[in-house]
């Protein structure tokens, strides 16, 4: 099962570097990290990170990036996922824009073992300031997901859409909430993160998340308590680079 999971990683991993620009061209981006220990009556561990690359020239813009989180209880495994996305965006305009992107998820506590995701679609841009960033994103594409208790494989074509906002309240503090909706026959996909950033100087940062992510489809016999929503509260470190 281990080197299932792994060979199936590094094939997404594969993908995402296809539609990367030549290694010479410089990137840029963030990282996020959150670490809680607990000692005491209890042990419990939890391990968040995140990392986003982006490069840009006049036409294009590509980002890649991965989020990953593991938390244990008493040595007993009470979370674990693993998340790689990417994205091409063509400008059409200096607000419009067509896209192609990838998303692969691996849930430990999902009813699927694996969601894969491949789509296309157009991005309008209402607000792109300096103070603040309003962007929608439409399209369609293809999803392939097992199920954990079967381990029957479903496939299906997706409508995808997304809402990004960023807002600068002050010199040094930034909210944000990013919209991720995947709807096809077989399940369908929410995903939405509010979350505040204070800069600490030009290079950290202080965050603080709250992320919700459902899924309508949930086998009730896959998990021990099935539960169709789950949530994520995180407070991270967050470094440009």
């Amino acid at each position: 099962m281990y080197v299932r999971c792994v060979t199936r990683r590094a094939v997404y991993v594969s993908a995402l570097l296809s539609i990367a620009v030549p290694a010479a061209a410089e990137w840029t981006g963030k990282g996020e990290l959150g670490l809680v220990l607990a000692r005491g009556n209890t042990e419990q561990e939890t391990i968040n990170a995140k990392a986003d690359l982006i490069w840009e020239s006049e036409s294009w813009k590509y980002l890649a990036g991965f989020s990953f989180i593991r938390s244990t209880s008493d040595d007993e495994l009470t979370g674990d996922r693993f998340e790689i996305h990417g994205q091409s965006d063509y400008s059409l305009s200096q607000r419009s824009y067509l896209l192609g992107s990838l998303r692969f998820d691996e849930d430990q506590f999902s009813p699927y073992s694996y969601q894969a995701v491949a789509s296309i679609g157009y991005g309008y841009k209402f607000y792109d300031t300096e103070t603040t960033k309003l962007s929608t994103e439409v399209g369609v594409g293809y999803r392939r997901a097992d199920d954990r208790l079967t381990g029957e494989t479903e496939s299906d074509p997706i409508f995808r859409g997304g809402l990004n906002y960023e807002h600068k309240l002050t010199s040094n503090t930034d909210i944000y909430d990013k919209l991720l909706v995947e709807a096809g026959e077989t399940n369908t996909f929410y995903q939405n993160e509010l979350g505040i950033k204070v800069s600490i100087n030009d290079t950290l940062a202080l965050s603080v998340s709250y992320q919700i992510r459902h899924n309508t489809d949930v086998n009730e016999d896959a998990l021990p308590s099935p539960e169709k929503t789950d949530e994520l509260m995180t407070a991270n470190l967050v470094f440009d680079f």
